[in-house]
């Protein structure tokens, strides 16, 4: 439990520094983006992944979340004090190799759900242990909710790295592709795509070029 609020309070703090605004102009976030792991990428960790960044304050690596590793296990075991966790809700998805027992969410809302990062305009990112038990006493309505255990992070310039060695693919994120109904097969479906892009618009073989992202500051 003591690991569980550490977490989260180190996240609450990133998005309330975000949230007043400290953020300058010509430091944009580089949020909305997916990385897609290219087939043969060789880290176990995030081997056929699809990962969610963002990046909430200037002058820290990404951080994100890996969506496709449903663990089978249930939101309501892993934090029973949240109380009866609504069954739409209640699956618990493996989010990175970085503090495997602390939970975030992936919340999908048509208003702002509190101490959260705006990750696209209707879906946010948030560590705060309150909102779960606020959705679960009907105190703030949501339209999706993902929880993962663990997340994903990088130090300042280490992902641009791996990004220039070719180990993904970049894509925008999207709403429902994030909130997937068939998560397990989202890297597949999402490879598939861009093969066929590829295919499509580069009949030389190159691969599909990669996205522009911040992820040096």
């Amino acid at each position: 439990m003591l690991r569980r609020v550490v977490f989260a309070g180190m996240i609450v703090a990133a998005l309330a520094f975000y949230a007043r605004g400290v953020v300058a102009a010509e430091d944009p976030l580089a949020n909305g983006i997916l990385l897609v792991a290219k087939p043969g990428l060789p880290d176990p960790n995030f081997r056929e992944t699809v990962v969610l960044i963002t990046q909430p304050v200037p002058g820290g690596g990404p951080l994100g979340v890996i969506l496709n590793r449903p663990t089978g296990a249930r939101l309501s075991e892993a934090w029973p004090e949240a109380g009866a966790v609504p069954e739409q809700f209640d699956a618990l998805y493996g989010g990175g190799p970085v503090a495997r027992n602390q939970i975030i969410f992936l919340v999908r809302s048509k208003e702002p759900v509190g101490k959260a990062l705006r990750v696209l305009t209707d879906v946010y990112l948030s560590g705060d242990p309150e909102l779960l038990k606020n959705i679960v006493a009907a105190e703030v309505k949501i339209v999706a909710l993902r929880a993962y255990a663990g997340y994903a992070g990088w130090a300042p310039r280490q992902l641009q790295a791996e990004i220039a060695q070719g180990g993904w693919y970049l894509i925008p994120a999207d709403a429902d592709t994030l909130f997937a109904r068939d998560a397990a097969s989202l890297w597949s479906n999402l490879i598939r795509k861009i093969t066929l892009r590829t295919a499509r618009f580069a009949p030389d073989g190159d691969a599909p070029s990669a996205t522009p992202v911040n992820t040096t500051h």
